[in-house]
C-alpha cells in the first residue's frame, strides 16, 4: 500500500538571511552610467535628499519613481518595483521574526522532528523564529491564536474521549497532513445516494490485495464526494482514523494504518465512512484504535459508525451462524468468508472479538503497509 505525503516534495522558497535595498542596485547603475546622484536628481525631478534616501534604504521607492527610474536609466520599472516589494517584504519578516522569538515556546509542543523528515521545516533548529515561521505555515495559520482556534479543539476533543495519552500537537499535524492531501484530490460534489450505491463496490474490494484495491477505493469514494487520504501515523498522534468536511460539498476520510491488520483497516474505513453517511457535517470525528470494534463507542455517535461498519461487513443475519460454531477453525473461516465476499480476516477479527479470544485466526491476517 502506498501513500505520499501531500507536499511531501514541497520546500519552502529560499530566503536570504538579508536583502539590500534597492538603493544599492541603483547606486551601482549609476557608476555604471557616469552619473551621480545630482545628475539624476535633475533628469527624475526629485530632490537631491531624495535620491540620497532612496539610495540609503530611508525612503521608499515607489511605482512613481520607478517609473521614471526606467525612463532615465533604461532599466524596466517593474525591476525597479520587484526590488523594492522584495526589501520591504524582508523588513517585514525580520520584524515578526522579532515579535515570534517571544512565543517560540510553542514549538515544544509541535512534532518538529517529524515535520522536519517530511520536509515541512527546513530552518535550521538553532534559528527557532524561522522554525515557528515554517510550522506556522504548515498549518495554514496566521499565527499560533489561530492554531489554537483551527487545529486545538479538534485534538481537545480527542483527547477528552482518550483512555491515553496523546499530542494534541501530533495530533494537529497528523490532521493537517491529510487536510492538504485531500484539498489536492479531485472529486465530484457530494452524493449521498451515490456513496450509498457504491458501498456493496467498496465491501467486495477487501478481497484484493493493497495495489488492486487502493486507487479504485479512492476512485469509487471521490465519485460520491469524498477524499480517502492514508497518512502516515505522527508519534504521539494515537489516531486509526478521522472524519471532518473540507467543504459542504467534499468529505475527508483519513486513516493512518495504526495496528496495520487488513481487518483493523477495513473496519475503520467503514467506520468513518458511516460518519459522512449518518452525521453532522459540522462535526470532526477522530478514532483511536480501540473505538475501531463492533462493542466499543465512546459516544452515540462512534456506537452507531461501529455497529454501522460491523453490519456491513458481516450483516447481522449471519450473526447467529458466526456464533453457533465453536470452536472454528481457519477452513471454516475461509469458507464463511467466501460465501459472504470479504476477506477471511474480517471473520477471524469478529470471531476474535465475539469469542474473547485473540490467539484465533493469527495466520488469517495480512499487515498492510504505508510506503513512502
Amino acid at each position: 500500500m502506498t501513500t505520499t505525503h501531500a507536499g511531501s516534495t514541497e520546500r519552502y522558497g529560499y530566503e536570504p538571511l538579508e536583502v539590500l535595498p534597492p538603493g544599492e542596485t541603483l547606486r551601482e547603475t549609476l557608476e555604471a552610467l557616469n552619473m551621480s546622484q545630482a545628475q539624476l536628481a535633475v533628469r527624475a525631478g526629485l530632490s537631491t535628499k531624495h535620491i540620497n534616501q532612496i539610495i540609503q534604504g530611508q525612503a521608499v521607492l515607489t511605482h512613481e519613481t520607478a517609473i521614471t527610474l526606467e525612463r532615465v536609466t533604461g532599466m524596466p520599472a517593474r525591476f525597479w518595483n520587484d526590488l523594492e516589494s522584495r526589501y520591504r517584504d524582508h523588513l517585514t519578516r525580520e520584524l515578526e521574526r522579532e515579535k515570534l522569538t517571544a512565543h517560540v515556546g510553542w514549538l515544544k509542543r509541535m512534532p518538529i522532528a517529524a515535520l522536519r523528515k517530511l520536509g515541512k521545516i527546513t530552518a535550521d533548529h538553532t534559528d527557532e523564529p524561522r522554525v515557528l515561521q515554517q510550522a506556522l505555515n504548515f498549518f495554514g495559520v496566521g499565527g499560533i491564536e489561530a492554531w489554537e482556534e483551527v487545529w486545538a479543539n479538534p485534538a481537545v476533543n480527542y483527547l477528552k474521549s482518550a483512555a491515553f495519552e496523546v499530542d494534541a500537537g501530533a495530533m494537529a499535524a497528523w490532521l493537517r497532513l491529510g487536510e492538504v492531501e485531500a484539498t489536492n484530490i479531485p472529486c465530484e460534489p457530494f452524493d449521498r445516494a451515490r456513496l450509498k450505491s457504491v458501498l456493496p463496490e467498496l465491501r467486495a474490494l477487501t478481497v484484493l490485495s493493497p495495489a488492486e484495491f487502493e486507487p479504485r477505493m479512492r476512485r469509487l469514494c471521490a465519485s460520491a464526494g469524498v477524499a480517502v487520504v492514508l497518512v502516515r501515523e505522527i508519534v504521539g498522534c494515537r489516531a486509526s482514523g478521522a472524519t471532518r468536511w473540507l467543504s459542504p460539498s467534499k468529505a475527508v476520510v483519513q486513516l493512518s494504518l495504526r495496528g496495520k491488520r487488513n481487518d483493523k483497516f477495513w473496519f475503520a474505513f467503514f467506520h468513518e465512512l458511516a460518519h459522512v453517511l449518518l452525521h453532522g457535517k459540522r462535526s470532526v470525528f477522530i478514532e483511536a484504535e480501540d473505538i475501531a470494534k463492533p462493542g466499543n463507542g465512546s459516544s452515540d455517535e462512534e456506537t452507531e459508525a461501529n455497529k454501522f461498519a460491523a453490519d456491513l461487513l458481516i450483516p447481522s443475519v449471519h450473526r447467529r451462524e458466526l456464533v453457533a460454531l465453536n470452536p472454528w477453525n481457519s477452513r471454516q473461516v475461509r469458507a464463511f468468508a467466501d460465501r459472504l465476499g470479504i476477506a477471511p480476516a474480517i471473520v477471524a477479527g469478529r470471531l476474535q472479538f465475539e469469542l474473547k479470544d485473540y490467539r484465533f485466526g493469527r495466520d488469517l491476517f495480512e499487515k498492510y503497509e504505508l510506503v513512502d
